[in-house]
């Protein structure tokens, strides 16, 4: 055989194999961390969304109870006032 060759079977290739192995590996794993970030934000998303919707819900009833309070206030202003418009 080739000392060359012999040479490069013993030293360069399980070196070459050990970097293509650690590399595909380190490529799967990234991707597996992408996947996790991606479904955390999501997660955050879904209950933000959540939050803004029920804050939202407690301002509507906030609102309906204030609809017709600036009437209110002016028909018991006008009641007890001492100046009669």
């Amino acid at each position: 055989m080739n000392p060359a060759l012999q040479q490069f079977l013993s030293v360069a290739l399980p070196i070459m194999v050990t970097l293509i192995a650690t590399i595909w590996i380190a490529q799967w794993s990234q991707n597996k961390r992408f996947d996790d970030v991606n479904k955390r934000i999501d997660d955050l998303r879904l209950d933000m969304n959540r939050r803004f919707d029920a804050i939202e819900q407690r301002l509507e009833r906030i609102e309906s109870k204030l609809e017709n309070h600036d009437q209110r206030i002016t028909r018991v202003e006008e009641r007890t006032s001492p100046l009669r418009r």
